[in-house]
């Protein structure tokens, strides 16, 4: 089932790069999805470069950025990351998975030529992976949801900055060649690109977690006097959080995005399942309790469609869009977990086996409930700016 709105903005690029996505993924990709190089740490580097390389055959390879370094925009890369997300794997061969697509919009958008061709073009070329190292573990008291709480720190020494801390949660640590890493001097918070590996940068461990779609896996990573030259800092001393939020916010939408396509797939599976499979004389797909699952799929995954491409929009226009990213984040994340539940649940014990994908994409859609900033972070959010919003109207 295709899921596409009729929007009259959408533009014919982007629905023909989307098709072209869509093609690919089901018929090239989603054979992958039985490899054994599909670990409970993501996909391998082999597996990853094989794909990439098919991807970059089929013309879909990081089909968001244009030739010549043009992006699409948010409407349009709803689009091509719907599609892309239809297989786990889709979003890892196509070069728009994270934190990979999310940091490659943040160096096209603020870095420096300079630094654009040393990081972001092998990146777009899909030779490179990156990792963003903003989260610190909770024992240290690190930030975590609050990024106030940072405990990472970074002082001038000549023309280097010296970089001490722990991280964890770092998504892809482990093979990247770029490291995004955030950290506090006197005056805020700062961003740097560091060179990986490097050996300032030690992996203490790579957790086992609930999720499996992301080459690296997520680690706990220790920084002893990492040395970084002033010019890979992003920007200058203090504004750390400004880039981190040029990113954060898109890159929340283009997590529901993907993750969007991965619960249509599984839809389709359970939809397919209830047709085929008899019980007590007729398909279960005529037994209101599961037929009533599968229609409450389909309205869910319509208002997820419809926020993300409204959230897409907003961000159209150069609103930063924290709040309608928020919301989105929030609404489509709720969603799909009803979806990707629902869809375990008319599939009964069949559901719950690595049989088809429909096990991992519940696993998966677990987590990006607390990803990028848990439910009731947003919501905590959104609560303040009500009340900063009442106090401004009552003060006028």
């Amino acid at each position: 089932m295709s899921f596409t709105l009729d929007n009259t903005r959408m533009t014919d690029r982007a629905l023909e790069i989307a098709d072209r996505v869509e093609n690919f993924v089901r018929e090239t990709i989603a054979p992958y999805e039985k490899d054994p190089r599909k670990t409970s740490h993501g996909p391998t580097d082999a597996l990853a470069n094989e794909m990439k390389a098919k991807a970059r055959e089929a013309g879909v390879l990081t089909p968001h950025i244009l030739e010549g370094g043009d992006h699409l925009t948010h409407l349009e890369t709803a689009a091509v990351l719907i599609r892309s997300g239809l297989s786990p794997l889709g979003p890892v061969a196509c070069n728009v998975a994270a934190p990979d697509e999310g940091n490659m919009y943040l160096l096209g958008k603020e870095a420096s030529p300079e630094l654009k061709e040393r990081f972001l073009d092998p990146m777009v070329r899909g030779e490179m992976r990156s990792a963003f190292f903003m989260t610190e573990p909770a024992d240290d008291g690190g930030a975590g949801s609050d990024p106030m709480m940072m405990q990472t720190t970074c002082k001038m020494d000549g023309n280097h900055w010296v970089i001490n801390g722990r991280k964890t949660y770092i998504t892809g640590a482990e093979g990247a060649g770029l490291g995004i890493v955030m950290a506090k001097s006197d005056d805020g918070a700062c961003m740097f690109l560091v060179d990986l590996p490097d050996p300032a940068i030690r992996i203490e461990r790579v957790m086992d977690t609930i999720d499996s779609s992301m080459p690296g896996g997520h680690a706990v990573i220790s920084i002893d006097n990492l040395r970084v030259p002033a010019s890979q800092m992003l920007g200058q001393s203090g504004e750390g959080f400004h880039y981190a939020q040029v990113r954060l916010s898109p890159a929340r939408l283009t997590h529901c995005m993907r993750w969007l396509g991965a619960c249509i797939r599984a839809n389709e599976i359970a939809s397919d399942y209830a047709n085929r499979r008899m019980a007590f004389g007729k398909p279960l797909v005529d037994h209101e309790g599961v037929g009533f699952m599968l229609a409450e799929n389909l309205i869910d995954l319509k208002q997820a469609e419809l926020m993300i491409y409204w959230c897409a929009d907003i961000l159209d226009t150069g609103v930063l869009g924290t709040a309608e990213s928020s919301m989105t984040k929030v609404a489509v994340s709720e969603a799909l977990m009803r979806v990707a539940d629902r869809c375990v649940q008319v599939m009964g014990g069949q559901g719950v086996t690595q049989d088809t994908i429909v096990e991992q994409v519940f696993r998966e859609i677990r987590a990006f409930r607390i990803y990028d900033g848990p439910t009731e972070v947003h919501k905590w959010s959104l609560a303040k700016k009500i009340k900063r919003d009442w106090r401004k109207a009552n003060e006028a």
